[in-house]
């Protein structure tokens, strides 16, 4: 999105305070509802609405009512706000001309009061020609979740950190001013970039201040990654300067050879390509060795990490090879952790499917006494040896409960059952008798079901049940009092 700096003196007080509730609402979410907006922003006279309708006219905020009615910043907004907080510090007064645009930042002009112009660059993660931020990159590290905003504002302070930090140790990179969310700035380099060059007066030179500044980052614990002519500025007195830092990584990372080698190839193919420099006219370099066709390259394993440790210092990707020994221990512990856990679980899920009770005795159990509750049941959900049935009245111990081996027949069932009958052989009598007395009330009820289905049926039909006065109220309702009503008219 282009940025319009010419709407920003037509904004209030108002105007960012909402702007702000927004940013502070998008922090756990991913759309902010405009009640969330409202009660953020704590407006005198309210105007909320009224607001937002401002800034989404100006491109500041983009509506969303796919869910429900809500809004988040755009970049625009997001610009405004750190362009709003840097003015208010006094870094600069004014905004000038767009100096250059890349995959994944604008760089702007900007100027102080005295007149001293800077350089103003606005990360911008999630364009559509760089979306692999997350594969590419190592912003995000343990989250999983992220807004591009949020990894903007992460890359933004990773890259001030480095460029202050090589700024203090002489590097030649720009001097770092001040950063606020996406936002950095920098001093202005006078000069080109290294690929918009066609000739130099001394390529050998430069080619040997590219290759060392390369073997000087890795000594003190550091590798560009990408650090090719891209990133290359050159001035008229063939000065070097290096750009754009947000993803240097420390001599530790587990792939910090690979991007060793990557940097140097890219720095021999364009000179090979453009100045048609071969490096047999190159001088050898500090911590270099030859290759089998005799031409000196700089060597990662040749490479002492002895002039610093600005990894560490800077937290870089993986700056200590102990740590992420460390970490990696770890994360195989929690495997094996994880795998013995599951290996628990299914053990303990076999135990419980082999204490279960066999169909066959439920079956007998129920044919001997239907009325009785279920003592295994009982006691399983409850946990206890001994419970207690309300309805009945009567106590289930865990000591009498049915248990019979997974391999055992109606024969082996039945001689459970009687062994445990045969203690009182004096009341075997009466409990055939109350058997008897159960059985026959249930062949009652049976009939009586069956005589008032027939005389429903001689009336022609189950009766409609009547509807209550207030059965209109229920209508379009599911709560439990419609439900219950809806049932005692069935009844």
């Amino acid at each position: 999105m282009k940025l319009d700096v010419n709407a920003l003196r037509y904004l209030s007080k108002d105007d960012f305070r909402v702007l702000t509730a927004v940013e502070m609402g998008m922090r756990n979410h991913e759309i902010v509802p405009a009640e969330l907006v409202d009660r953020i922003a704590r407006l005198k006279h309210g105007g909320t609405y009224k607001v937002l309708r401002n800034l989404l006219k100006n491109k500041l905020v983009h509506h969303d009512a796919t869910k429900y009615d809500g809004y988040r910043l755009t970049y625009l907004g997001y610009d405004f706000l750190a362009i709003k907080t840097l003015v208010n510090r006094g870094v600069f007064a004014s905004v000038g001309r767009q100096i250059g645009v890349g995959k994944e930042s604008d760089i702007f002009e900007v100027a102080t009061e005295d007149g001293t112009v800077l350089a103003m660059k606005l990360h911008r993660l999630g364009r559509t020609s760089f979306r692999a931020v997350k594969s590419k990159r190592d912003y995000l590290r343990h989250r999983r979740s992220f807004n591009w905003l949020y990894l903007s504002r992460l890359a933004a302070l990773k890259e001030f950190a480095f460029m202050k930090a090589l700024g203090d140790h002489g590097f030649p990179v720009p001097t770092a001013v001040d950063c606020n969310r996406h936002c950095v700035i920098m001093s202005l380099v006078q000069g080109y970039p290294l690929v918009q060059v066609k000739e130099l007066q001394n390529p050998d030179d430069v080619f040997d201040t590219i290759l060392g500044l390369i073997v000087r980052l890795a000594e003190h614990g550091l590798i560009h990654c990408d650090f090719n002519e891209f990133n290359i500025m050159i001035d008229d007195d063939e000065k070097i300067t290096v750009i754009d830092f947000p993803q240097m990584v420390s001599v530790s990372h587990r792939n910090a050879q690979m991007f060793f080698d990557r940097d140097i190839e890219c720095i021999y193919k364009f000179f090979n390509k453009r100045f048609n420099l071969t490096s047999e006219k190159n001088e050898e370099q500090p911590g270099s060795e030859s290759d089998d066709e005799g031409n000196s390259r700089p060597s990662f394993l040749s490479v002492k990490k002895t002039a610093g440790s600005l990894d560490k210092e800077l937290a870089a990707s993986g700056f200590t090879r102990k740590e992420q020994v460390e970490m990696e221990k770890y994360i195989e512990e929690d495997a094996e952790g994880h795998d013995s856990s599951s290996d628990d679980e299914d053990d303990d899920d076999d135990d419980e499917v082999g204490d279960a009770v066999p169909l066959v005795s439920l079956k007998i159990d129920q044919q001997d006494g239907s009325d009785e509750p279920d003592c295994n049941l009982a006691s399983r959900d409850s946990d206890v040896p001994g419970t207690f049935s309300e309805e009945n009245g009567t106590r289930c111990s865990g000591e009498n409960r049915l248990e019979s081996p997974p391999s055992g027949g109606n024969g082996e069932a039945m001689k459970l059952l009687q062994s445990g009958s045969q203690e009182d052989d004096d009341n075997d009598d009466d409990s055939s008798e109350d058997a008897d007395e159960e059985e026959d009330a249930e062949l009652t009820k049976q009939l009586n079901k069956q005589r008032k289905k027939a005389i429903a049926a001689a009336h022609g039909g189950r009766r409609r049940p009547v509807s209550s006065r207030n059965a209109y109220k229920d209508k379009g309702k599911g709560t439990m009092n419609s439900k219950i009503q809806r049932q005692a008219c069935k009844w």
